[in-house]
């Protein structure tokens, strides 16, 4: 534990004390006698003695560490151990965070009140979170008059936290505490005689990130109306960092989309807004936009464990991740795989071996996962009883049983039954992909293209045998591999409904998608007309939007999810989107696949201001000055990029890209999500790096572009002539050599490495 600073004359303790380690500025010391064999001889019995004979209140830590400057023989404690362990990651912790930083200063009389500083604020700082988590109002009402006082701003500004960190004020730290509240970042430092005092809007945040360098190993950069700061040296610099980002989003919202944001009663009142409510609401959203889930699900309990996988033989270690509805895991350890068990597929819940300290999951597929190392794993399995057993009835979960072995096939979650009569295709709902009505396979003279079909099939056959078919599959790497390969026709809309997590609300809502259709149809709105004006704008060159069939299933779509969502309505780009996913999957799917997209992969981009869409342009922009540096020397002007890269967020390179090569694009964003858009993009630009930089104008730069999607092609598309040579883009012939798809999204893969972007 840390310890207030008080003086130590080491001549008086040296018999006492044994030297462990030591640098320029701290020592580490071992009580004598402790962990030595043989008691360390005459003076460690001594010590021992004197130790035992102490009552409890009185007794020494074995271990400490102390504060010195050179030339000094006065020497301060700063911190006591009960074990090595426990010193040990308080020396770290200095070595990592302090020891680069009291280089700077010039004299040893401002290095210990920086230590000493520092110190006070780390007991403060772990005295606050023992009280935060007991909810103690005294603690947080003291740093709340603080802040109320060093700050002056107004009565209704709620702090939110505070912490004790350093600013960098130069080349020099200054100890003291950054304070969060709803509208601003304060911090406050009053130290070697100077006081500091900053106050930044949220609203005027145009950068926020962790960063490090050769002096700062950790610290969180922020940048505003272009001044730069830098404050380093928290306890949880990543619990920190994540409340800013909360604070800074929920600042912005209420900036730019002020509907969405009264609508959020946490975010709108502020009295919801806690440390602890924006910690849980950020965990949760990170979990379900991981997991792809449904927006409301919250992350209710993590736990450390391994999870056993099959088809390698091997223990993947990792977290499980639990909610209301579902039980998630991903791996830590590289292997990069990952499970999500909805709760309604469930049929039992076990503990394995108590050795194991295991839990054991069965699904309605008859497959059981087992997990290992689970902390409190029979409490775990109790609770996870009372959840399903609160999800699913015995007998439909029997029944189910009963009927299939595949059975948690996403084709088990198909909408309500519906009529079929392609006749009258303006008032029923279509239950086939409009692909199976105008691209029947001959299965019987098959040429090379759909050889290589079929043999894409029979690779994601095996895959299934592996890994699972449906929710619960396992994903891994190699499944990743074989969806940049593309997805065969026929798994296409199934596979697309998993990877996106389209299944999951589509099987939550049953018949949902069948009384918008009959709510909507007959509605005359802003919104409806501009559908009306755009329906044969959608791909006009494939069959199926030649005829009515594809037109009246692509008129309900869009105008059931105008009725679903009137904040959106219609945004052009969507009826583009929205027909290619009928192409593939059947209408109830192709509208929860839409959902999916506007409303958890894409948030924000289909609206008047595209504020999503703006937002990773900026992000593209970024990505292209550090991959790029070139193509951003040439480029005067950054706005080009945003220009034409706009059309390939909105439509994920569909308006660009023949239709054949498109298709491959979408694949990959269903399974990576925008990631796989940025680094297409970059992709493209690297490709045609040199001719880019021959052009003179914005205009030339958008022919090269234009011509070479023109030239991008898929060599292994089953689909006909007619179809393949079908394009949004002009009709100019492209002198540029065939470029496969395939090819140019491994590369794009190679370009550059995310961590997340959202």
């Amino acid at each position: 534990m840390w310890l207030k600073p008080e003086e130590v004359l080491l001549k008086n303790a040296l018999k006492l004390w044994v030297l462990e380690r030591s640098n320029q500025y701290f020592v580490l010391q071992r009580r004598r006698g402790y962990g030595e064999e043989g008691g360390g001889g005459l003076a460690g019995l001594l010590v021992g003695t004197l130790d035992a004979v102490l009552d409890s209140t009185s007794k020494v830590a074995p271990f400490r560490i102390l504060h010195q400057t050179p030339d000094s023989q006065v020497y301060w404690s700063i911190a006591c151990g009960a074990s090595r362990e426990e010193i040990t990651e308080h020396w770290d912790w200095l070595e990592h965070n302090v020891m680069n930083i009291l280089s700077v200063f010039d004299s040893n009389e401002d290095v210990t009140s920086f230590v000493q500083g520092k110190i006070r604020g780390l007991i403060a700082e772990e005295g606050k979170g023992s009280f935060t988590k007991e909810e103690d109002p005294e603690k947080f009402r003291e740093g709340l008059m603080k802040f109320e006082r060093c700050f002056g701003l107004p009565e209704q500004e709620k702090l939110v936290t505070y912490y004790s960190c350093s600013y960098w004020k130069g080349r020099v730290p200054c100890q003291g505490w950054l304070y969060l509240s709803t509208n601003f970042l304060s911090f406050y430092s009053f130290l070697l005689g100077a006081e500091i005092k900053l106050v930044i809007s949220w609203d005027a945040v145009s950068k926020l990130e962790k960063t490090s360098n050769v002096i700062l190993t950790e610290s969180i950069h922020v940048c505003s109306h272009g001044e730069d700061y830098y404050f380093s040296m928290f306890l949880h610099i990543n619990e920190t960092f994540l409340l800013m980002e909360q604070l800074a989003n929920y600042a912005v919202r209420r900036l730019f989309d002020k509907e969405t944001f009264e609508n959020d009663l946490v975010l709108h009142d502020p009295l919801q807004i806690t440390k602890r409510g924006l910690e849980s609401r950020a965990h949760s959203q990170q979990f379900s936009a991981f997991f792809r889930l449904p927006k409301e699900e919250t992350l209710k309990e993590v736990h450390e464990c391994f999870l056993w996988v099959p088809f390698t033989h091997y223990n993947a270690h990792g977290k499980m991740c639990i909610s209301e509805n579902y039980i998630c895991f991903a791996s830590q350890d590289g292997s990069l795989c990952s499970v999500i068990i909805p709760l309604r597929e469930v049929i039992g819940v076990d503990k394995a071996a108590a050795a194991n300290k295991g839990v054991n999951i069965s699904t309605k597929g008859k497959r059981t996962f087992r997990f290992t190392e689970v902390r409190d794993f029979e409490q775990l399995v109790t609770k996870l009883r009372i959840k399903c057993n609160a999800t699913s009835s015995p007998q439909h979960i029997n029944t189910e049983v009963a009927t299939s072995s595949a059975s948690d096939s996403p084709k088990d979650f198909d909408e309500v039954p519906s009529k079929i009569d392609l006749r009258d295709s303006s008032k029923t709902v279509s239950t086939e992909a409009l692909m199976t009505v105008y691209h029947p396979q001959d299965t019987e003279n098959l040429d090379p293209k759909m050889l290589k079909e079929k043999m894409k099939e029979q690779s994601w056959n095996i895959l299934f045998f592996e890994r699972g078919h449906g929710v619960s599959m396992f994903r891994t790497k190699k499944t990743r591999d074989l969806v940049v390969r593309g997805i065969p026709e026929a798994l296409r809309g199934e596979l697309w409904l998993l990877f996106s997590g389209a299944v999951n609300d589509m099987a939550s809502s049953p018949g949902y998608y069948t009384e918008l259709v009959e709510k909507s149809l007959g509605t005359c709105t802003l919104a409806t007309d501009e559908i009306e004006r755009d329906l044969r704008r959608s791909l006009p060159e494939h069959p199926a939007f030649q005829s009515d069939t594809g037109i009246s299933a692509l008129r309900r779509v869009l105008t059931a999810y105008a009725y679903r969502n009137p904040q959106i309505g219609y945004c052009q780009a969507m009826n583009i989107l929205t027909s290619v996913l009928l192409l593939y999957a059947k209408e109830e799917e192709a509208f929860w696949l839409l959902v999916a997209v506007c409303e958890r992969m894409l948030p924000d981009y289909f609206n008047r201001r595209i504020i999503g869409a703006l937002v990773d342009q900026a992000v593209f922009e970024e990505l292209i000055r550090v991959h790029l540096p070139q193509l951003t020397d040439h480029m005067m002007d950054m706005t080009f990029f945003s220009s034409v890269s706009l059309s390939w967020f909105l439509t994920l390179f569909i308006s660009v890209l023949p239709i054949e090569s498109a298709v491959n694009v979408v694949d990959c964003f269903f399974y990576d999500g925008i990631k796989a858009i940025l680094q297409l993009g970059l992709a493209v630009l690297e490709y045609n790096m040199d001719k880019l930089l021959t052009c003179k104008d914005d205009a030339e730069a958008v022919t090269v572009l234009n011509r070479f999607f023109d030239s991008v092609t898929n060599k292994d598309s089953p689909l006909p002539p007619a179809v393949q040579q079908g394009s949004n883009l002009s009709d100019a012939k492209s002198d540029h050599p065939k470029v496969d798809i395939t090819d140019l999204i491994r590369e794009s893969n190679e370009v550059c490495v995310f961590v997340e972007i959202r």
